[in-house]
């Protein structure tokens, strides 16, 4: 499955980063502590978060994640989507919690 497959079936509106769409989506990681997504995240994963600020692309890229999700329809700065952009990291929001985030990815085979 392709982020952008998820993007389609959840409804999820991507906010930054479109031209990493059609990455494979191998898994997904949970957390909002940088140092733990260095450390558990791997290559191809949906990372699920609720922090906006630009080191979260910054991380996403070194780890090679597929795509950030960002949870609970959370405001991401400009100058986050703009580092998503020349990055090619996609950056999606989600308007639910990310318990049912994570459910719905479930629901998808993630």
């Amino acid at each position: 499955m392709k982020v952008r497959d998820v993007v389609e079936q959840l409804g999820w509106r991507v906010l930054g980063g479109a031209g990493g769409l059609d990455a494979e989506v191998n898994g997904g990681y949970v957390a909002d502590l940088l140092s733990c997504v260095m450390a558990g995240a791997e290559a191809g994963d949906l990372w699920l978060t609720l922090q906006t600020h630009a080191n979260i692309v910054a991380v996403a890229s070194l780890l090679g994640v597929c795509a950030i999700v960002v949870a609970e329809g959370a405001n991401v700065p400009e100058g986050t989507l703009e580092k998503a952009e020349e990055q090619g990291m996609p950056v999606l929001s989600s308007p639910d919690p990310v318990y049912e985030s994570v459910a719905q990815l479930i629901s998808l085979g993630v």
